[in-house]
């Protein structure tokens, strides 16, 4: 395991109680896998909260308060931490994702939220959620390009997504919002910004034909994958299951167009869609 490195604990609340985590640990002696292990954990886990690239959970904190004597300070901080802006079942990815060095995304049928556009990401919310009122959609669609700002960054974090042919086609809202979309994609792509891919329909049977992927790669703490479905995301640590998403991953790219192919047939889809030449 990569060593600790010191963390600014004014960085982020999460942060705080990574640098408190660890503080009270080494007080009471203890090892990152002793105190895993009455909590059924790996080391690796806790070295992850310490980090701050997992959250702690409520029913961890109530346990780390009685095992290192701590009066309730670790479950008093995470009940003030538990809301969020993002569903349930994507925090503990969303607040990875902001950390990530690397991310690498597989996207089966809507272009991945870092990459949306504010048009797209309405329409998605909105068919998400027919019912909704205008301020919710709008509070939806804010969360979801503050969370997009982590790209604005130069160079970190290293953003490779593979996109399924299916993104390009599946028309989310107008053509107009289609166009603007694709194009946004591309303007990354050509800033250097971002590494973009299109699987082919042509491609067929596929490593990941059960859905998408994402994997997130960290300075100082160990890989992480995450799956998600209707309602519901799973975030892994355990190094066989990183390992084979990781080779899925390998193989979708290898099967996929090349970047610069794949550019020019992304532009050419917004330009169909742009000039209404694009059909259904």
């Amino acid at each position: 395991m990569p060593s600790p490195k010191d963390l600014d604990p004014s960085s982020s609340p999460r942060a705080m109680i990574g640098a408190e985590l660890r503080h009270a640990r080494e007080s009471a002696g203890l090892s990152q896998s002793d105190l895993g292990e009455p909590l059924f954990v790996s080391g690796s886990f806790i070295g992850q909260l310490e980090s701050g690239t997992r959250r702690l959970q409520l029913e961890y904190a109530v346990r780390i308060d009685e095992i290192l004597g701590t009066r309730g300070f670790f479950e008093r901080n995470c009940r003030a931490l538990a809301r969020s802006k993002y569903p349930d079942h994507f925090v503990e990815a969303a607040e990875a994702e902001a950390l990530a060095a690397a991310i690498r995304e597989y996207a089966t049928l809507l272009i991945p939220g870092l990459l949306q556009t504010r048009g797209y990401a309405e329409e998605i919310f909105r068919a998400y959620k027919p019912t909704a009122q205008g301020e919710e959609i709008e509070a939806l669609v804010t969360a979801r390009l503050e969370r997009a700002r982590l790209i604005g960054h130069p160079t970190t974090p290293l953003l490779w997504v593979v996109l399924d042919e299916a993104v390009l086609r599946r028309r989310v809202g107008g053509r107009g919002v289609m166009s603007a979309a694709l194009l946004h994609i591309t303007a990354l792509a050509r800033q250097h910004r971002i590494i973009a891919q299109v699987l082919p329909f042509s491609s067929g049977a596929h490593a990941s034909m059960t859905g998408p992927l994402k994997l997130m790669e960290f300075e100082d703490a160990p890989p992480l994958s995450f799956v998600e479905g209707p309602d519901m995301g799973k975030l892994m640590d355990d190094p066989a299951t990183v390992a084979r998403h990781n080779l899925t991953f390998n193989l979708l790219q290898a099967a996929a167009l090349s970047p610069q192919d794949s550019l020019a047939l992304i532009e050419s889809v917004a330009q169909d869609y742009g000039h209404g030449d694009q059909h259904p």
